[in-house]
């Protein structure tokens, strides 16, 4: 797969962790069809969200899902 594919399949998909407390928010993140993330492409900020709420997974956030990115992902802005 070439870089080019790669970024593209990045753009469909999305690595999200909903919020264990508030009902409807998540933190989401672009990955592959697999959940697999770039973090050398992430900003710093992104990539510092990332770490977190994988740090985070039971006591703050569920477990992720991947998902479709876009408006059909069910996620608010």
């Amino acid at each position: 797969m070439t870089n080019e594919t790669s970024m593209q399949e990045a753009a469909a998909f999305e690595l999200q962790f909903r919020s264990l407390y508030a009902q409807g928010r998540a933190l989401a993140f672009p990955c592959d069809s697999e959940g697999h993330v770039d973090l050398d492409h992430f900003t710093e900020r992104l990539r510092n969200n990332y770490l977190y709420a994988r740090a985070m997974l039971g006591r703050q956030y569920a477990w992720p899902r991947v998902a479709r990115s876009g408006p059909q992902s069910g996620l608010g802005s």
